[in-house]
């Protein structure tokens, strides 16, 4: 007899993404990676590893890193500019831990969409996660445009598909969610036409215990040991086989795959306490910020010193902020701007973001990890948002055409400005980049140049034709 409560729970791993896409191994209809890719390190690109810190919401430029000071007063930021590390490089007031970091870091500024995207946020993640031009789809559907299996690859699920594998761990992780809350999730962060074998693996954290992460796609009863888990994986291997012969479908091989993936992580002696940070000092802790976003910041160094090609970590909102800020509680201030920013977010923000910098450098492993903080747009320079009461609620809206990437690490030349954008922020006006570049560039520094696919008709195509890398960053 086999007690229910105690078997294994992981075959989630990969129903989650089913709907996604599957392998072209195991399809056998096109996508699949050539194995002659070029994997080359090429001109500047060092990176070992990558960390993504995704500002969820739409952070807003103007009140950062690109501030400006001489804007008329329905633009400008009440902020006042701080001096940094680097003489090019000037950050808002409260960013004065990150601005000690500054000669580590370049800011690219005159990120635009081109008027690509649609001002929603869904075409937002997926332009910047995926460095690809959003479809009709998303014009047609805005936010409520769901994740489709033909969807361009995530830009980590890229990376880690042609890096060697990780001997125990995953090869790309997100943490600590899955942006949005379902049946909205946001489209862009799933390895969609290369299969869901490169699906990122989800940690997730909570704010009651910022120290504890944990897979909702991954658990064991706590009785159940590596012995008895064995045996259940046998059991589970020989009904697979017995349901196989009856059907065979590439979808359970696609399932079989992650499946043992999931065993094997179960399985490992180490597992039990890996995403778990009580063994990091105090003082490590609290330089981080004993916050969901801080300890996720630690968990990512944590996972590049482990060797995990790719970590993305999407900023955790806070629910007591939705009613402050008039939205869900992130970067997306449609209200009360400044307030949000001064009094949570930028503090949250800066000691988190300083801390991982610090910390790379200091163990040597910064030229080795490139470090990008990204959003899915800026916000609009004009002071004021109708849905927040206008001028009045001090909100700024959605912008596309204009916003800031911040990069330090894997080969580039911290302490520099690239491109600029006009006297109020709102449009490039110095070497405009797009989210194609910005994409671009991170492969660049992973070392990749081209990943060649092929589609269903068996005809071979470049994942990464699009955008041109920054390379005079590196």
């Amino acid at each position: 007899m086999i007690n229910r409560r105690t078997f294994i729970v992981a075959s989630s791993v990969g129903y989650a993404g089913m709907r996604f896409g599957a392998p072209t191994i195991a399809r056998g209809d096109g996508f699949q990676m050539n194995q002659d890719r070029d994997l080359k390190q090429t001109n500047g690109g060092k990176a070992k590893s990558t960390i993504l810190f995704f500002l969820c919401g739409g952070a807003s430029h103007i009140d950062t890193w690109d501030m400006k000071p001489n804007a008329p007063d329905t633009y400008r930021s009440p902020f006042q500019t701080i001096k940094t590390t680097s003489p090019e490089i000037r950050l808002c007031e409260h960013l004065p831990m990150t601005a000690k970091q500054a000669h580590h870091l370049a800011l690219i500024h005159g990120v635009t969409d081109g008027g690509n995207a649609t001002g929603d946020h869904h075409a937002g993640y997926y332009y910047q996660l995926t460095g690809k031009t959003p479809d009709s789809t998303f014009r047609t559907q805005g936010n409520d445009r769901r994740p489709y299996k033909d969807d361009w690859p995530f830009i980590g699920s890229v990376i880690g598909s042609v890096r060697e594998q990780h001997p125990s761990l995953p090869q790309v992780i997100t943490l600590p969610h899955m942006p949005s809350k379902k049946p909205y999730t946001r489209p862009g962060q799933f390895a969609a036409r290369i299969g869901v074998a490169n699906d990122p693996f989800f940690l997730k954290n909570d704010p009651v215990s910022p120290l504890k992460f944990l897979s909702p796609t991954l658990s064991v009863d706590k009785n159940l040991n590596g012995a008895r888990l064995g045996d259940r994986d046998a059991l589970r291997r020989s009904l697979d086989r017995a349901r196989r012969d009856f059907d065979s479908s590439s979808i359970a091989d696609t399932v079989d795959i992650t499946n043992r993936k999931a065993i094997s992580l179960l399985s490992a002696s180490a597992t039990s306490n890996a995403f778990d940070l009580t063994a990091e000092s105090k003082k490590t802790r609290e330089r981080y910020g004993e916050t969901v976003n801080g300890m996720s910041m630690l968990m990512a160094r944590r996972l590049v010193e482990a060797g995990v090609p790719f970590v993305t970590v999407f900023w955790k909102m806070n629910d007591s902020l939705k009613a402050k800020c008039s939205s869900a509680g992130s970067w997306d201030t449609h209200g009360n701007n400044f307030q949000c920013l001064s009094e949570d977010l930028l503090p949250e923000f800066d000691r988190a973001y300083s801390a991982l910098i610090g910390d790379l450098a200091v163990r040597e492993m910064l030229d080795d990890t490139l470090v990008v903080v990204n959003s899915e747009m800026g916000r609009k320079p004009r002071i004021g948002d109708r849905r927040s009461g206008g001028v009045a609620g001090a909100g700024r809206d959605h912008w596309t055409a204009c916003q800031s990437v911040l990069m330090a690490g894997g080969g580039v030349r911290g302490g520099q400005v690239f491109g600029a954008s006009d006297k109020l922020a709102e449009y490039p006006e110095q070497h405009p980049v797009s989210p194609s570049d910005v994409a671009k560039t991170i492969y660049h520094s992973m070392g990749l140049s081209k990943v060649i696919v092929e589609d269903n008709q068996g005809r071979p195509y470049d994942l990464l034709s699009d955008g041109e890398a920054i390379k005079s960053l590196f």
